[in-house]
C-alpha cells in the first residue's frame, strides 16, 4: 500500500477534529468514503490523482479512523456530515472542491450538492443514487415493511446491537465479510440470525486488495470501534426530519454516477431501472451514467478504470 508523500494532519471542523490524509497540489479533489471503510480506500485515487495536477484530501469521516467519533446517534445526521465538510473547504482555505464519494459517502456527497451546491464544481459518485424523500413514509419504515426486519440497515438500529454481535470477530474478519461480501442480492439475515453471523468469511482475497491493506484499516477499527460508522444508519429517519424544507429540490451540480454491475444494491434495491428512468433523470438532470463490470467497492476492485473516469469528467468541468 502506497502513502508515498501523503501528508497526515487533525482539522477542526464543525467540533470535531477531523484526520485528513492530502498530496498534491491544484484544483481540490475531496473523496469520501463509506462504511466500513477509511480514508485508505482512495488510496490510488489519491496517488494518481495528485500526479495529474489535482490537490487531493480524503478525510477519515466523523466516527472513523483518527477522526473524533461522538457517541450519540444524533449526532450523526446528514447536517452534520456536510457541515463537517463545508468547515473543511473553509479551513483548507478553499471556495470550492471536486467531490468524489462512494457508500456513506456518496449519500454524504449527493446532499452536499443538495445543500450546498456553491461549493461543488463537479461530482463522481460511486454506488449509492441520490434517491427521492417520500414526504409520507419515514425510510426505516419502508424498509421494514418492503424487506423486513432482517435487513441489515434494521438489524443496525438498536444501539449495541451490531456491536455485540461484532464482538465475537476480529475487526480483519469483520471486514473481509463486509468489503469482500459474497451474499444474495439482498443484504438480509435469516429471521433470528445476526447479519454479520449471516455472512461467509473469504477463504482467499481476491487480487485487488492485500492483506496489508485489510490489516491497516483492522487496527483502525480496533481503536475505533464501529460504533461511528453505525451511527450513520441509526441517523436515517432523523435525516428525514430534518430534510424536509429541500423536498423534490433537484441536484443540478454536473455529476457522473459510477456503479459496478454486481455490486448487490444495484438489483436489490431497484437500482439498474430507477437509475436508466425518468424519475432519476429528473432529480439530477446534469447526470452521465456509467455501468461497469465490478461490485460494490469499485474503487478499490477496478482502481484504473474509476480514476480514468474520475479524470476524464473533471477535466471537462
Amino acid at each position: 500500500m502506497s502513502t508515498e508523500g501523503i501528508i497526515h494532519r487533525r482539522i477542526s471542523t464543525n467540533g470535531i477534529w477531523m484526520h485528513v490524509a492530502e498530496l498534491g497540489k491544484g484544483p481540490l479533489v475531496l473523496l469520501i468514503h463509506g462504511f466500513p471503510e477509511l480514508w485508505s480506500s482512495w488510496n490510488y485515487q489519491i496517488t494518481h490523482l495528485a500526479k495529474h495536477g489535482y490537490r487531493v484530501v480524503a478525510p477519515d469521516m466523523r466516527g472513523y479512523g483518527d477522526s473524533d467519533s461522538p457517541p450519540d446517534p444524533a449526532s450523526y445526521t446528514i447536517l452534520h456530515l456536510v457541515g463537517d465538510l463545508i468547515g473543511l473547504l473553509d479551513q483548507l482555505g478553499e471556495e470550492k472542491a471536486f467531490v468524489v464519494g462512494h457508500d456513506w459517502g456518496a449519500e454524504v456527497a449527493w446532499h452536499l450538492c443538495l445543500l450546498r451546491p456553491d461549493r461543488v464544481k463537479a461530482l463522481v459518485n460511486l454506488g449509492v443514487p441520490f434517491r427521492p424523500r417520500s414526504p409520507e413514509l419515514k425510510p426505516l419504515k419502508f424498509m421494514n415493511q418492503v424487506f423486513g426486519d432482517s435487513l441489515y440497515i434494521i438489524q443496525f438500529q438498536e444501539p449495541g446491537r451490531a456491536e455485540k454481535s461484532f464482538s465475537r470477530y476480529d475487526c480483519l474478519t469483520i471486514l473481509k465479510k463486509f468489503l469482500l461480501v459474497n451474499a444474495p442480492d439482498l443484504l438480509a439475515a435469516p429471521p433470528g440470525v445476526e447479519i454479520i453471523d449471516f455472512l461467509d468469511t473469504p477463504s482467499e482475497l481476491p487480487p485487488w486488495i492485500t492483506e496489508e491493506e485489510l490489516q491497516f484499516s483492522a487496527s483502525k477499527f480496533q481503536q475505533s470501534g464501529f460504533t461511528g460508522g453505525l451511527n450513520y444508519y441509526r441517523a436515517m429517519d432523523m435525516n428525514w426530519e430534518l430534510l424536509g424544507a429541500w423536498q423534490g429540490v433537484k441536484i443540478t451540480t454536473p455529476t457522473k454516477y459510477i456503479v459496478g454491475d454486481k455490486d448487490l444494491g444495484f438489483e436489490a434495491f431497484g437500482t439498474r431501472e430507477y437509475i436508466k428512468g425518468e424519475a432519476s433523470k429528473g432529480l439530477v438532470p446534469n447526470m452521465e451514467v456509467v455501468v461497469i463490470d465490478g461490485h460494490h467497492y469499485i474503487q478499490i476492485e477496478k482502481a484504473e478504470r474509476v480514476t480514468s473516469e474520475i479524470l476524464s469528467f473533471f477535466g471537462e468541468c
